[in-house]
């Protein structure tokens, strides 16, 4: 009998804590700390809407934001910027080149990145030409990076 009783209170204790459990695991923006939203302001329209793993990904990188120098700080930004104003289908075709990247032989992803980067040297006048003449690859901008 006793151990029944213990097991209802300890069943309800975890049922009763969960919540506040998940919530602290999945918070809201509004409680996110100052140091937080600002990293993350790009994202502050639509966070409250983004998955649990989306958010927790996301608190990774403010948490190790201020451990980054300049320029990947800024790389941040720019990129929570791009991703924000992304529609929900361009996020799915990211997200899938970024997997199709992912999967190639490492080889293969250093010579895109190489590739890349020629393209990164080339004039703005260059880079309109390609991009007329290669429309397929217009989203495709941030996988080698």
């Amino acid at each position: 009998m006793v151990k029944a009783y213990c097991a209802a209170i300890a069943l309800f204790l975890a049922v009763a804590l969960l919540p506040a459990a998940y919530a602290a695991a999945d918070p809201q923006w509004s409680q996110l700390n100052d140091s937080q939203r600002k990293v993350l302001s790009p994202l502050a329209a639509e966070w409250d809407t983004l998955r649990p793993w989306q958010r927790e990904k996301m608190l990774d990188i403010a948490r190790d934001y201020p451990k980054m120098n300049s320029a990947q700080q800024d790389r941040v930004q720019k990129r929570l910027t791009d991703w924000s104003r992304m529609t929900p289908f361009e996020r799915d075709n990211a997200r899938k080149k970024y997997q199709q990247f992912q999967s190639l032989p490492p080889e293969k992803q250093e010579a895109l990145r190489k590739k890349w980067r020629e393209y990164q040297n080339l004039p703005e006048s260059k880079r309109e030409t390609l991009r007329q003449q290669h429309p397929e690859f217009d989203d495709v901008e941030h996988l080698a990076d």
